[in-house]
């Protein structure tokens, strides 16, 4: 009965925290720094589109290493890293929230479980987005460490199963980014957030930008999902190329300087939606 007490505590106590107006601007923080990651991210893939710069990977890291080499780079890192951190309390949280429905019945249990596995999945991106700012607003940056996306994969080649663990993670992945494309043309967006007090032609605007910017980064992500599942077929870990590869692939297609630049300007677009994003807060 105490251990049932003390996880019922523990529960409320996050839940107050969650609701907390402190976390929440917090989380608007880390909203902003997501946004920004993808402009700059953006910004990067179109360089490599029409090769100009050329000098960081167009991807979260290469985003964040152009951050730090501009003038008050690294106390905004600082603040992006803390806003990325609550943002992923924030949707830890979210989980609590939904847990009672876990054994519900129906319509009900299927939102819990569904809301449940979107917070972990949104809980996963910004602790590990969190954790990279870190690391280079405390000057760790590339040489602290980090793991490129082949390294990873073949330490995990090693893994009994690992090979099928990886497959996998490339078709959650895959349908990850499936789901972007389908959140964007069904406008499944606008669920997210309160437009309520925007005017009619706002309103049209942010609508825009989530019909190119969710496409576009499905299209990203299941591209990368795609180069994981091909490096488990393959068994061959370089093949597992990440964000930047992914964006490469791209560019040496069929008309890849135009395809790029489509991408690279969705993506913007997926950015700036977090900007309204944090601007409005989202339904519950």
């Amino acid at each position: 009965m105490s251990m049932r007490n003390n996880a019922r505590s523990a529960e409320g106590t996050a839940r107050r925290a969650a609701d907390s107006d402190g976390l929440e601007h917090l989380a608007r923080v880390g909203l902003i720094a997501y946004g920004l990651v993808h402009v700059l991210i953006a910004w990067l893939a179109l360089q490599l589109a029409w090769g100009v710069g050329g000098a960081q990977q167009a991807d979260q890291t290469g985003a964040l290493a152009t951050l730090a080499q501009q003038p008050l780079g690294e106390p905004l890192l600082w603040v992006l890293a803390v806003g990325l951190l609550a943002l992923a309390l924030w949707q830890a949280a979210e989980i609590l929230r939904w847990r009672h429905g876990w054994t519900a019945s129906g319509k009900a249990r299927t939102t819990a479980l569904e809301r449940s596995g979107k917070a972990v999945a949104k809980t996963v991106v910004y602790l590990a987005l969190a954790v990279l700012a870190f690391r280079f607003a405390s000057g760790g940056g590339q040489s602290g460490g980090s793991s490129s996306p082949q390294q990873t994969t073949a330490g995990v080649f090693g893994w009994p199963g690992g090979r099928w663990l990886v497959g996998a993670i490339g078709l959650v992945v895959v349908g990850v980014g499936a789901y972007h494309v389908y959140k964007g043309v069904s406008k499944r967006f606008l669920k997210e957030i309160d437009l309520t007090d925007c005017s009619p032609a706002a309103t049209k605007t942010v609508t825009r930008l989530g019909q190119v910017g969710f496409p576009a980064k499905g299209v990203s992500l299941a591209l990368v999902g795609g180069l994981l599942v091909w490096a488990a077929i393959t068994f061959d870990a370089a093949r597992a190329d990440g964000l930047d590869g992914a964006l490469h692939l791209v560019l040496d297609a069929p008309a890849g300087r135009l395809l790029l630049t489509l991408i690279a300007v969705g993506i913007a677009a997926f950015g700036v939606f977090c900007f309204v994003r944090a601007r409005y807060p989202e339904r519950t």
